[in-house]
Parts: structure tokens; sequence; C-alpha cells
């Protein structure tokens, strides 16, 4: 490693605080920001802006001659786990129903610093090269009880999305969550980049080795930043799934019935199927993106081969491509309608009983030959 090397990476310390704390004061002035779930957001970029912005002035070496301001670094990596913790709970909604973990953590995060500054305090006066190797080791001690506790909390959180599912089951209805998986694969990652870096100080006795740190800060920043937009976005669309279904039943009311009958049936074969496109469209099942034929079956108290055999003979279709043309259906009178102009495509798209924007764009190119984008422009000027 050279000077370039180093001074690039100081540049991005500084770059990436800049920009955390611009992030920040976006995400506190936006319309959501004063959400509980955004604030814990907003809380966890500012802690890796602060910590990054520290890294950065100590790596200028601004206090080198002040040896109480060169020793006094707040330990802002112990808070992150906890604020995506509370963040976490706040999103699912089940913030009354977990243990509120910053009644712990913030006590201890105070306590820590105040044993800092009584450490440095103590030694102050001391200018001598052991001194200098106490405060390294000290501060390495102090790391790995950092990333004890914060894998601690990142384990538990993973414990709630994965085996608590019963208590979010509102949330589930209108996000899958596999955003915040992958943030937990991405989290998984830069933990083991900081394992690493700490095995690597401490196989050098404890002798600072700022290189080894070079992957963890990238990867912690630019995942941070990553979940802090996510967030967002995931929320804008959380925000507006709620305000169309609240009007959804209305809409799917006033559509038309869908028969798609084939010629020469048996009677009895049309009301069977009549009796499950009215139960359909009655009950919405179509915007369950779950929906499977084995699930409308047991519903209908009818077998699955029955099920299907009933759609194939009378709608000519297979069953996914008869629950998808009601998706379909809805999709374009909500494009078409002006009470939902202010809503995103893929929120209509998700809230019709799609399971993924990629899902709903392709079947509904494939079943009405144009994008939803471009079938709403077209349908506009038309009206």
């Amino acid at each position: 490693m050279n000077f370039t090397h180093e001074s690039i990476f100081n540049l991005f310390l500084l770059i990436s605080a800049i920009h955390g704390f611009l992030f920040s004061a976006t995400i506190l002035w936006s319309k959501n920001g004063r959400e509980k779930s955004m604030i814990f957001i907003n809380l966890l970029v500012l802690t890796i802006s602060l910590n990054n912005i520290q890294s950065w002035i100590l790596a200028k070496d601004f206090f080198v001659e002040y040896f109480f301001l060169d020793y006094v670094h707040v330990p802002w990596h112990f808070l992150i786990a906890p604020f995506f913790y509370m963040f976490l709970i706040h999103y699912l909604e089940i913030e009354k129903r977990s243990k509120n973990l910053l009644k712990i953590i913030l006590p201890v995060f105070i306590l820590i610093i105040c044993i800092r500054i009584s450490f440095v305090s103590f030694f102050s006066d001391q200018h001598t090269g052991d001194i200098t190797f106490l405060f390294e080791k000290y501060t390495s001690f102090e790391e790995i009880f950092s990333l004890l506790v914060s894998l601690t909390i990142f384990v538990y959180s993973f414990q709630i999305l994965s085996k608590k599912e019963k208590l979010f089951t509102k949330i589930l209805s209108f996000d899958n969550l596999k955003w915040i998986y992958t943030f937990f694969k991405l989290g998984l990652l830069t933990y083991v980049f900081w394992i690493v870096a700490l095995a690597i100080t401490v196989a050098l006795n404890f002798k600072e080795f700022i290189y080894s740190y070079y992957p963890l800060r990238v990867l912690t920043t630019v995942l941070i930043y990553w979940i802090g937009f996510q967030a967002i976005l995931q929320l804008r669309l959380l925000k507006q799934r709620k305000n169309i279904r609240k009007t959804l039943q209305t809409k799917i009311a006033s559509l038309p019935e869908r028969e798609n009958l084939t010629t020469d049936l048996a009677a009895i074969d049309k009301n069977e199927f009549i009796k499950i496109n009215t139960y359909i469209n009655k009950h919405q099942r179509f915007t369950e993106p779950k929906l499977s034929l084995e699930s409308l079956a047991k519903e209908l108290s009818i077998s699955t081969n029955k099920l299907s055999a009933s759609i194939n003979s009378c709608a000519n279709k297979s069953f996914n491509e008869y629950i998808n043309e009601f998706r379909v259906e809805l999709a374009k009178q909500l494009l078409t309608d002006s009470d939902y102009n202010n809503y995103t495509i893929t929120a209509i798209g998700l809230e019709s009983g799609f399971n993924s924007k990629s899902t709903f764009y392709y079947t509904f190119k494939r079943i009405t030959g144009k994008t939803p984008s471009k079938y709403q422009t077209l349908q506009s000027r038309i009206l």
C-alpha cells in the first residue's frame, strides 16, 4: 500500500460522511421522515456518517498534538445493529410486542464513552510509546465487545424475521420482505470482514493496521446507504398499497363477471364454474399473491383435480393463466382510473395480486401486448 491508496480511502470516508449527512437531512424533511421506522433508519445512516467522519479526522492526524482528543474515540459502531433492530420492529409493526433494546444499549454506550474519557484523562500527561500501545490495545478490546454485542443483536433480529412471522402477518400481506433478507445476507458478509480486520489487529499484537479495515468501511457504508434508500422506497410503496387496498373492494365489485365459457358444456359444468368464478370475484382471491390451486380447492371444498378440470374445460386456460387474467383486468382498471394517478405502477401491480414488479410487467405485456406504462399512456390519450 502507498500514500495514494490511503488518500483515496480517506477521500472516500469524507465523501461518504458528507453524503450521509445530506441523506439524513433529506430523510428528516421527507414526507415519511417522521415515521418511527424512518427515524431509526435515519439514525442508522447518521451513525455511520459520524463514524466515517471520525475515522477521516483521525486518519488526517488533526489532533495528533492533543493526546486527549486523539484518543477519545466515540464507538459509533456500537449503535448500528440496535438502530437496525429498532427499525425492523417498527417496520414490522411489532414494537409493542418486542423488547426495546435501546433502553439497555444506550446506557452501555454512554458508560463505554465515560470509561474511555476517564481512561484517557488519567493517562493524558504520559506521552510514552507504552501508553500509546495500551490505548491501541484498549480500543481493540472495546471493539471486540462491540462486535459481540452487535452480532448478538443481528442474530436476534434475524430470528424475529424468520421465526416469528405470525406476529407480522399484516405486513406480509403488503411486503414479502425479500429486500430485508438481502440486507441480512450482505450484513453477514460485513461481519465476516469485521472479524477478519479485528483478527489481523490481534495477530499484529494490537498494532494499528488501517488497511485491514478498508473493505469493512466501504461495504458498511454502501450497505447502510442501500438499506436507507430501500427503506424509503418500500415505506412509500407500503403506504400506497394500503391506500389502494382501502378502495379496492369497490373497484373489484365494478369489474364485469368473467366467465369466458367454451360452448357445448353440460349445465352442471357451467354451474360449477360459475360458482368458482363468483367466489374468486366476491372474495378477491386473485389479489392474494400466494393463491394456489391447492389452497383455492381447499377453500371451495373440492379436489384439486376437479377445480383444475373445471377451469381448463370452461375457461380453456390453466389455473395460473385464469387467475392472472383477473389480476391484469384489475390492474388495467386502476391504471386508467384518475383516482390512482398519484400511485406508482408497481404499487398497482402488487395490489392487483402479482408477487413482484417483474412478474407483473411480464404477465401484463403477455396478455395485453403492452407494458403497464405504455397501456396507461395510450388509455389516457383515448380518455
